[in-house]
């Protein structure tokens, strides 16, 4: 098991928790970005970077991922992708997307795409504090000591 990170839009603080989880567990994390990405020096914390085209760190990520593997995105298309390919999506907020989760998720933003084509203007994401910080670092507490323990996330 391998834990991927579309690492472009992640936020420092959530990088900082999975890089103690890392550590910690020794599982191979692998930060993807179109930019340069500092990493802390560990056997199990790598940075690779791809061209800048567009969705080159989902296509790296969807191409090597492994089933069984996590990626951390917000990415909703990525994250279905994940799924279907049988990875395991967790949204920097602590949302841990499932097969029917990201169905619904999809329409939504498929819906908001529309919307804001029209000229309807909706705001941004909400804020990212410590609640968002907290529910993050559970999620991702959770699902490695499932997939440690061998039982997986399924």
């Amino acid at each position: 098991m391998e834990i991927w990170v579309d690492a472009d839009a992640c936020p420092a603080v959530v990088r900082e928790i999975l890089f103690r989880a890392a550590q910690r567990t020794g599982v191979q994390l692998t930060l993807v970005a179109n930019q340069p990405v500092r990493v802390p020096p560990s056997p199990s914390i790598r940075a690779l970077q791809v061209s800048a085209g567009f969705d080159e760190a989902d296509s790296t990520i969807v191409q090597r991922l492994q089933p069984g593997d996590l990626v951390v995105t917000a990415d909703i298309p990525l994250a279905a992708e994940v799924i279907e390919k049988g990875g395991h999506a967790l949204n920097p907020r602590g949302e841990m997307y499932t097969p029917g989760t990201i169905r619904q998720r999809l329409a939504m933003r498929d819906f908001m795409e529309t919307m804001r084509s029209s000229g309807v203007h909706s705001g941004g994401p909400a804020g990212f504090g410590q609640r968002e910080r907290q529910a993050f670092a559970n999620a991702l507490d959770r699902f490695l000591a499932a997939a440690l323990k061998g039982g997986g996330q399924g």
